[in-house]
């Protein structure tokens, strides 16, 4: 299974997760805001780069549901790389912390 994830940056463009491709919401999209994690389905080339038929995510859930694709070696430095180490090592944490 991949999961195509995007992360909204700073500067207000989006960046996919797994190799920083810049990506812009797709006009089509109905969701009323922009998430900072989006979860898509389709990735459309036109003159720029879309992201189609996406959905609002935490990042908790990818590190969750996927730990082994989400594995921070493999990630390109990037905003959303130091904010899903931050987030695995505050679970860890509390993982440990039940025992």
């Amino acid at each position: 299974m991949r999961y195509q994830v995007a992360h909204l940056e700073r500067t207000g463009h989006y960046l996919t997760v797994k190799d920083n491709q810049v990506v812009q919401l797709h006009p089509s999209t109905v969701l009323d805001h922009k998430p900072e994690w989006v979860l898509y389905n389709e990735f459309v080339l036109t003159t720029k780069n879309y992201i189609r038929t996406c959905t609002d995510i935490k990042p908790e859930w990818l590190v969750k549901i996927a730990p082994q694709y989400y594995e921070m070696g493999n990630f390109p430095q990037c905003e959303a790389k130091r904010q899903l180490e931050r987030i695995i090592a505050k679970l860890q944490t509390k993982e440990y912390s039940q025992y």
